[in-house]
């Protein structure tokens, strides 16, 4: 009965060894209920020393019973050589490294302005003052013709609002421009003070920089004395309007056309002395 029992006990361990865990947790069971079924049936015969070396023999086997199952847990937890790199050990799919374009749309960006030429002179047809009174009409009528818009100095004048004592204030010459030309570009920008700063300078540079660059001239009105480039001096105590058509140096000169004087209607001046020149006046950009 004792070696019947044991022979049994063992085939039933090497069926289990085969076996995957899952099955192993049955096969364990069965082993016991076996062993105990067997000690039940020895016990009936009264055979004490047949069931004590049957209860050794399953304490014995117990054991290696659990090491059958580390093994076979750890065969089935180690990767198949066969299997998909890209599949989990619990066999769901693993994440893919994103190999996915950047969105065209977000990382677009805004193509930069081109940068504005250094130097730049606009085309014109210069015309001189037919009063004394009417600078501004005239520098109106000069700078337009730099747009390609053609008028007369006669025909500026309502929209000026000038007459005998001229024009009050660059307010009227950016009027003037704005009913000429499409989009109303033109802004007028007052330099109150006696000087100007130099963060007026510096704003008058980019003005004129940016409406000479888009094909518009500028027109200023300045009051007292400034000397341009080549030593020319320009004296205007009770005010005056002028034309600028151009810049160079990064718009540090600026070209004037002046209707005053039809000998000399044009020069060069810096445009700080410009802004100076504007102070307690304004102009039209």
């Amino acid at each position: 009965m004792e070696e019947h029992v044991k022979h049994h006990l063992k085939r039933q361990l090497r069926r289990l060894a085969t076996e995957r865990p899952y099955q192993i947790v049955a096969g364990s069971a069965a082993a016991l209920v076996l062993a105990g079924g067997a000690s039940a049936a020895l016990a009936s015969t009264n055979d004490a020393p047949v069931r004590q070396e049957t209860t050794a023999a399953v304490a014995e086997l117990a054991p290696r019973l659990g090491d059958v199952a580390t093994r076979s847990e750890a065969r089935v937890a180690a990767p198949s050589p066969t299997a998909s790199p890209s599949a989990s050990p619990s066999g769901s799919p693993s994440a893919k490294a994103s190999s996915a374009k950047p969105d065209p749309d977000v990382t677009k960006t805004a193509k930069a302005k081109p940068k504005p030429p250094s130097t730049k002179v606009l085309d014109y047809n210069y015309e001189a003052q037919t009063a004394y009174w009417n600078c501004g009409p005239a520098a109106v009528r000069n700078a337009l013709s730099a747009s390609g818009v053609e008028t007369t100095q006669d025909a500026m004048a309502a929209p000026l609002n000038a007459g005998e004592n001229g024009t009050n204030s660059a307010e009227d010459t950016t009027r003037g421009l704005n009913q000429m030309v499409k989009g109303n570009p033109y802004r007028t920008h007052m330099i109150p003070g006696q000087a100007a700063t130099p963060a007026q300078m510096d704003q008058l540079q980019a003005d004129v920089v940016k409406a000479i660059t888009d094909g518009r001239g500028v027109v200023v009105n300045i009051a007292g004395s400034a000397t341009d480039t080549n030593g020319g001096w320009h004296s205007f105590p009770g005010g005056h309007y002028i034309a600028v058509v151009g810049y160079k140096d990064d718009g540090r000169t600026v070209r004037i056309a002046d209707s005053a004087n039809p000998a000399l209607p044009e020069y060069w001046i810096t445009t700080i002395d410009l802004a100076n020149w504007a102070g307690t006046r304004g102009y039209s950009a």
